[in-house]
């Protein structure tokens, strides 16, 4: 029977992979938009740039699933509270990422914002919420 800490340790440790998981599947995507884009002349619509991050996170919760068929964290509630609180963390990460790209003089991604960043977020939790087993 494990104890309360290592309980709370494991809860923790699931929570961190989860979003472990969508930071780094939001990051690979940020860096491989910014190869496709010519900064100098694409303009962005912020609506546009909210479902095509929306689009992209459905897509990387899709392909999350073909890594990890199964849910990181067991249980319900602990799900719920994950899709709760995991795209706001993840949609901050990549607004401070962002913006610390932006002091050392480099432009902001439309991931890197933090509206776009809990779009992608909350779609790939949405995703791997209904589909993981």
């Amino acid at each position: 029977m494990p104890t309360a800490m290592e309980f709370f340790f494991e809860i923790l440790f699931q929570f961190l992979a989860e979003i472990l998981i969508q930071i780094v599947g939001e990051f690979l995507v940020d860096f491989g938009l910014r190869s496709l884009t010519d900064r100098h002349t694409a303009r962005r619509h912020p609506v546009l740039g909210f479902l095509g991050s929306v689009m992209l996170g459905v897509i990387a919760g899709l392909i999350s699933l073909l890594l990890f068929k199964h849910q990181i964290l067991h249980g319900p509630a602990l799900r719920v509270t994950a899709l709760v609180l995991v795209p706001p963390l993840v949609g901050w990460a990549m607004s401070a990422f962002g913006k610390w790209q932006a002091k050392r003089g480099g432009e902001r991604a439309g991931l890197e914002r933090f509206l776009n960043g809990f779009g992608f977020a909350f779609a790939m939790s949405l995703i791997r919420f209904t589909f993981a087993k």
